[in-house]
């Protein structure tokens, strides 16, 4: 690993000042360089998911710049009691364990870093100020495993995330692996 160029790591809290920043970031990493072309990763289709999430009481990006170039991404939300995000589990989860409360869980819900600064920290540092001071006693992702055989899991399993099981948030999406781990001690 390459080390870190030195990173502005800006909070933002209000899509509408890095919603294109974030829509192109997606396109050129997903679509482009690993070759997702599916409908799902359309920009379309993500710029709905993007607003959706971004429409939620608590939402929160870190965007990552290098010298004033986007470098990467990641964005969050706290999951609510209304929060369909376990309804789409295909793993079944222990009792209690999908209930909500808007402080026990945050949902990752993006985590995108562009070509350049990939093997360099960056990820994982733009994931650690996202997740610094948060309030939640745990933090939740969804992984496609395929499109990096497997190691993007691997990589946070590192970082403390375990496996709770399998998701299919939408019909045509992916099914991804979803992963937890906790945000205290």
């Amino acid at each position: 690993m390459t080390e870190t160029p030195a990173l502005d790591l800006r909070h933002v809290r209000d899509v509408a000042d890095v919603r294109q920043t974030i829509i192109d970031i997606h396109l050129e990493v997903r679509c482009q360089d690993f070759g997702l072309t599916a409908p799902f990763y359309s920009a379309e289709r993500f710029g709905e998911r993007l607003d959706g999430h971004a429409s939620a009481a608590g939402w929160e990006a870190v965007i990552a710049y290098d010298q004033g170039e986007p470098a990467g991404f990641a964005y969050g939300v706290p999951l609510g009691p209304t929060s369909r995000w376990w309804t789409a589990m295909i793993t079944p989860l222990p009792d209690g364990y999908a209930e909500e409360s808007g402080r026990r869980t945050f949902a990752l819900n993006e985590i995108v870093v562009r070509k350049n600064w990939r093997g360099t920290g960056a990820a994982r540092r733009i994931h650690d100020e996202l997740l610094s001071g948060r309030g939640e006693e745990r933090v939740t992702l969804l992984v496609n495993p395929l499109p990096s055989d497997g190691k993007v899991p691997v990589l946070y399993e590192g970082w403390g995330y375990e496996t709770i099981g399998q998701q299919q948030p939408f019909s045509d999406s992916p099914v991804f692996t979803a992963m937890t781990r906790s945000l205290r001690g």
